[in-house]
């Protein structure tokens, strides 16, 4: 075995004693294909005000210019499906399942920060970056390279054995490292069971989305007034949206998360339609103390609401 070959196998058994399901490995590169693809999303304004995206276009596409010397790029997926889902008839606000619990940068970032930790003690000084949805890094585009699973019509990577309801991670390393084959193909097939449950039409072609009608953005990443447009299609999602993935019928193989952070606010299941449009800042603090939606802070989680209440 070279050393390349077992430090692979020492990330990888590392990856799941951290509790990642799954990990994959990539050689550092640039990437090629996905430039001009970049380049076509972002001319075309898909971005909406997310004018963050636009931003160090190199950095997207070459894995060095984040780290120098950077010979591996190293992709994990951490499951946060959950046992048991919050209210979510059509009558319920509704919260995106990867925000019930505590935010996940922090949780995930503990534990890559641990990760770099353990393969200096093992293996030695390395130069390295762990990266959680946090820099320009196209993380789904390097799950894949990695073997991970395939990039669906939703954009999002579909794994066989568990669906998509799961965070990407990555470190970047200067560390020589045996990488994995690609999927030889993408296992949609047919299906366009999320393209035609989009109730904003944000799903324009395969992989590509027009991130602008995107109901997450619009309850998230929009800091404006939720254009009258999208009036009546918002389905009661008050933070982020999980329709593509719920008619996915890969999610079909999805099983309940291990991590006790990931559990919801116990007061969370109990909010009722009034709760959410009364609430108090307070409250607020209290229930999402440690939670995504504090992105949106109150105001912003307040718009939502109002907006949906006036379907």
């Amino acid at each position: 075995m070279t050393s390349a070959e077992r430090h692979a196998s020492f990330i990888k058994s590392t990856a799941k004693r951290l509790g990642f399901d799954f990990c994959g490995i990539a050689k550092a590169e640039f990437l090629e294909e996905e430039a001009p693809r970049l380049e076509e999303w972002l001319s075309r304004n898909y971005n909406g005000e997310m004018g963050y995206l636009a931003n160090h276009f190199d950095k997207r596409l070459d894995p060095t210019k984040l780290v120098e010397g950077a010979k591996t790029v190293v992709s994990m997926v951490y499951n946060y499906y959950p046992e048991k889902k919050l209210p979510e008839s059509s009558e319920d606000i509704k919260l995106a399942k990867y925000a019930y619990g505590e935010d996940y940068h922090f949780v995930i970032r503990e534990k890559l920060n641990e990760f770099l930790k353990i393969l200096r003690e093992e293996i030695g000084e390395i130069d390295g970056r762990g990266f959680v949805d946090s820099a320009p890094v196209m993380e789904r585009q390097w799950a894949k390279k990695a073997g991970l699973g395939w990039l669906g019509k939703n954009s999002l990577l579909l794994n066989r054995q568990m669906g998509s309801f799961f965070f990407l991670a990555e470190l970047i390393i200067d560390l020589e490292v045996t990488p994995d084959t690609p999927l030889a193909k993408d296992y949609c097939g047919t299906c366009t069971a999320c393209i035609d449950a989009c109730p904003t039409d944000a799903i324009v072609d395969h992989g590509v989305i027009d991130g602008s009608k995107c109901i997450s953005y619009l309850t998230i990443e929009l800091k404006d007034a939720i254009p009258s447009e999208f009036q009546g299609k918002m389905e009661n999602w008050a933070f982020g949206c999980d329709i593509c993935q719920d008619v996915c019928p890969w999610n079909r193989f999805s099983k309940p998360h291990q991590e006790a952070k990931f559990q919801p606010h116990p007061e969370l299941a109990e909010f009722t339609h009034r709760d959410w449009q009364e609430i108090t800042e307070e409250t607020f603090r209290k229930v999402f103390k440690k939670s995504a939606v504090k992105r949106t802070k109150l105001a912003g989680l307040k718009r939502n609401v109002d907006f949906l209440k006036s379907k």
